[in-house]
């Protein structure tokens, strides 16, 4: 039997321990669905029962790269003018324990599917509570008399989280997930009954969302599904979107037609260029260590590079980030810690890749993991064009357990026989 250093001595006791980190890890992943401090309660136990139990400790690849994220992280608080600002940025560190922790636990296809689904299944919960929120809106904004669209953009449904970008950003990888698995996995004909009502109601809710930067990476990561599993059929997805758009509630159809015809102190496309441009200046001025994390808040730092062209009042909206991943690492730490970020999706991307090439049958369980994976990864990238999304870390959390189910998916594949 495999031992580490933390395995206490009795062998029976070890094996005791085992299911409950399992399960554990599952129950921490699955929780942060529902509750941030319930989920970081549960991974803090689980770590527990995982060095009590026989469990070889382990890390998946895409480790090393945002180790070195990390690291350039800490690099950039030490170059910091406040590095005292900074420190909710080195406590969110713990997050990443996720990578150590499930990729070690959920060893199996089995377990991984397991805690896929289980997502799916809270998901498609919270996406319901979210379609309750929208309809007690509509009622809302009758009974107040005032145009339901400016009423809802400054106050969306939110499900159980505290913020709608939080919400939809979990509810693309519950809706890629759960895609994934019905194209990609085997005998799931059988299972349609359930799973078809499921991706309704988290894609109803994700439209209802009013989420642009989410739309997109919905679409995007899922026509890749579609087209992975039957290119032809992907030929579809643009009469099928224009279908969708033309039957779309009015208050969708605004917003639809705001990504290219804002109204300006409602929908946030100036906001995100006025962010963009000013994260620019930023990466100019400091392309190595950047302002320092969590500067970027400090309205004396984010003015100070604000560019002279652009007028006072500023478009209202949140400036606290600046709504893109990899604007906002190059400007708050430094083009490294973007470099580094990139190799992580590259890396991940590739691995996975390459293991599904070598399956022998492109519909079965590792399959559903594996592309379930790369479609969550290319939603992450796309929506980080025009969102801090990994700055949640609700959001980071579940990318972080994605990354995890991709490479036991890889492993799984690469040396069958491991236990």
């Amino acid at each position: 039997m495999t031992a580490n250093i933390f395995t206490v001595p009795t062998i029976r006791s070890a094996r005791f321990f085992e299911p409950l980190a399992i399960l554990l890890a599952i129950a921490s992943a699955v929780g942060i669905l529902l509750s941030i401090a319930v989920s970081q309660i549960l991974l803090a136990l689980a770590l527990g029962f995982l060095l009590l139990s026989s469990i070889p400790l382990r890390w998946p690849r895409a480790a090393l790269p945002l180790g070195c994220f990390l690291i350039w992280t800490l690099v950039s608080l030490a170059f910091s003018p406040e590095p005292s600002a900074g420190l909710p940025q080195v406590r969110k560190m713990m997050v990443f324990l996720m990578l150590l922790i499930v990729f070690s636990a959920v060893r199996t296809v089995k377990h991984a599917k397991w805690l896929a689904l289980a997502w799916v299944v809270v998901g498609t919960v919270t996406a319901g509570r979210g379609l309750v929120q929208y309809l007690r809106k509509v009622a809302g904004a009758k009974e107040a008399g005032v145009d339901f669209y400016h009423f809802y953009i400054a106050d969306r449904i939110r499900g159980f989280m505290s913020h709608w970008m939080t919400f939809s950003g979990q509810e693309l990888y519950v809706l890629l997930l759960l895609l994934a698995f019905v194209l990609f996995s085997k005998d799931v004909k059988k299972q349609l009954w359930l799973w078809i009502p499921c991706l309704g109601v988290v894609g109803l809710a994700l439209v209802l969302s009013d989420t642009r930067s989410i739309w997109v990476a919905s679409v995007v990561a899922g026509v890749y599904l579609v087209a992975v599993w039957n290119w032809k059929a992907s030929l579809l997805v643009p009469v099928l979107l224009a279908g969708a758009v033309a039957v779309a509630p009015a208050p969708v159809q605004e917003r639809i037609r705001s990504i290219v015809k804002p109204k300006k102190q409602t929908d946030s496309n100036e906001h995100r260029i006025v962010c963009w441009r000013t994260g620019w200046e930023m990466i100019k001025a400091n392309p190595v260590v950047g302002v320092g994390p969590e500067e970027i808040k400090n309205e004396k730092v984010f003015f100070s590079y604000l560019p002279k062209d652009i007028q006072r009042p500023l478009p209202d909206g949140w400036y606290g980030h600046l709504h893109n991943i990899y604007i906002h690492y190059a400007a708050e730490r430094g083009i490294p810690a973007v470099l580094f970020l990139l190799w992580t999706f590259a890396w991940a991307g590739l691995d996975f890749q390459r293991a599904w090439r070598k399956l022998k049958s492109k519909r079965c369980d590792k399959a559903f993991l594996l592309q379930g994976a790369l479609a969550c990864l290319l939603g992450t990238m796309v929506s980080g064009v025009f969102e801090h999304n990994l700055g949640d870390s609700e959001v980071l959390t579940m990318f972080l357990v994605i990354l995890c189910l991709g490479y036991t998916a890889v492993a799984r594949t690469t040396q069958p026989d491991m236990q």
